[in-house]
């Protein structure tokens, strides 16, 4: 395993889509460092240019990764439809995989959409409210270090 790590092509640092990865973790878990990436589509993704899973992503040649760079372009149109994370995109209705800062550009845009509608999950995010599809807030999610509910001192059958 060390002679793999002193060879003279392998990269401690590898860059796809403007991430550091590293180069000594194999391939289906460094491009889960790339925001946007889970491991069932970064195990997809290394079927697809033909490299074994478990090959460290720095002894890839510079030819793979342009490959891999230039399938994360395209990964809409060459991965199932269930395996992408942006389905039926609401402006414009197509399917696709976004990657790195894409994906929270376009989150503020569908946050800010749902404020603009005045939606209720818009409401809760405007308002700051830690639970926003309607979880239970009673007894979870509370603020503080307070534990147990309080009674304020004058209410109940015990007076303060």
């Amino acid at each position: 395993m060390a002679d793999e790590e002193t060879a003279e092509d392998f990269k401690y640092i590898v860059r796809i889509a403007t991430t550091d990865l590293d180069g000594n973790r194999p391939i289906a878990l460094a491009l889960t460092g790339v925001k946007g990436i889970g491991v069932r589509v970064a195990e997809m993704l290394s079927d697809l240019i033909g490299v074994p899973r478990t090959e460290k992503i720095g002894n890839m040649s510079d030819e793979k990764v342009e490959e891999l760079a230039a399938l994360l372009e395209e990964l809409g149109e060459r991965v199932p439809v269930w395996a992408l994370n942006r389905r039926a995109d609401y402006w414009t209705g197509e399917d696709g995989q976004l990657v790195g800062a894409e994906v929270d550009l376009r989150r503020t845009d569908d946050i800010n959409r749902l404020k603009m509608i005045r939606s209720y999950r818009g409401i809760r995010h405007e308002t700051g409210a830690k639970k926003v599809r309607g979880q239970r807030t009673k007894s979870n999610g509370r603020k503080g270090l307070q534990v147990g509910v309080t009674r304020k001192a004058g209410k109940g059958g015990q007076a303060g």
